[in-house]
Formats: C-alpha cells, structure tokens, sequence
C-alpha cells in the first residue's frame, strides 16, 4: 500500500510538495531538488513526519 509523503523546504520550511511513496522500499527520508515558490529557487525538499 501507497503512504503519502509530504516535502518541505530545507531553506524555509513551507510545505510544497506531496507524493506517493511506498514504506518498505525506503530506509531513510526521501530528498529532492525543487521549484520553491517561497524561497524562488530550487531548493532540496525533505520528507516530512
């Protein structure tokens, strides 16, 4: 079964991003470069809790 996951900013903090990802494929947080609308640049986005 699917979870969905949720990305923020590294840089600010705001919540952006929401994607499928499957618990048992992954070991540690998800980590992915992305357009920030805050902070205008891409930016690494981090799973969150």
């Amino acid at each position: 079964m699917e979870k969905k996951i949720t990305l923020a900013c590294a840089q600010c903090g705001s919540r952006n991003y929401s994607t499928p990802s499957s618990k048992d494929q992954q070991a540690e947080r998800l980590e992915v470069k992305k357009f920030c609308k805050s902070c205008n640049a891409h930016t690494v986005h981090r799973e969150t809790k």
